[in-house]
């Protein structure tokens, strides 16, 4: 069987809206995202720097670049972004009863991956701290360039490992993303515990 593992939120702990970026920049974190997921940009540009982020079609320095000129014309007092924040910023913990779950599967010869929405900052992170050595593959949103809830997302990944729907087990903690791949015949739990996973997972 495949097991498919969203990241942050499920493995580790995620980038929420008490991340203190969002105090260091003087924002909530929804007024954050209204910034960068505007319909135009100022100089009438039509693009969504969270997503373009996202799936890997923008560079970091891109992302903040576009940030900091979107701020000054909006005019909002936000200090002018000179680093990577969403590196600066970036202390994931891992949830060792997850951890213990993939480890488990792995060792029944499930094949057991990582298919998570993330960005090059978050990745690199991620790297360094061996946490993707978990999986015996890992499948980012910036480095294939889709992201859920795309049904192309799991399609993608079930197409790479040779699988179908009805052999596949998939878990995050974001009900989006769950309905997504619940619609394709993807066995998918909503995360709220590893305990909870594997009870909806029949484990």
């Amino acid at each position: 069987m495949l097991y498919i593992f969203d990241m942050g939120g499920v493995v580790t702990t995620n980038f929420g809206a008490d991340n203190p970026m969002y105090k260091y920049l003087r924002l909530e974190r929804p007024k954050f995202f209204e910034i960068c997921q505007k319909e135009k940009a100022v100089d009438g540009s039509d693009y969504n720097i969270d997503l373009l982020l996202g799936i890997g079609k923008i560079t970091v320095e891109e992302f903040w670049c576009e940030f900091n000129r979107r701020i000054k014309v909006l005019g909002f007092d936000v200090p002018e972004v000179k680093t990577d924040l969403y590196r600066l910023f970036f202390h994931p913990e891992l949830k060792l009863e997850t951890v213990e779950l993939i480890k488990e599967l792995r060792a029944q010869n499930h094949r057991v991956v990582c298919g998570t929405n993330t960005i090059q900052s978050h990745w690199e992170n991620h790297t360094e701290r061996g946490d993707y050595a978990l999986f015996d593959q890992t499948y980012a949103s910036n480095k294939i360039g889709i992201a859920k809830p795309d049904p192309e997302f799991w399609k993608t990944i079930m197409m790479a490992e040779g699988y179908e729907p009805d052999q596949t087990y998939f878990t995050d903690d974001r009900l989006d993303n769950i309905q997504a791949a619940a619609a394709l015949g993807i066995h998918a739990v909503q995360f709220t515990t590893a305990e909870a996973v594997r009870k909806g997972w029949g484990l």
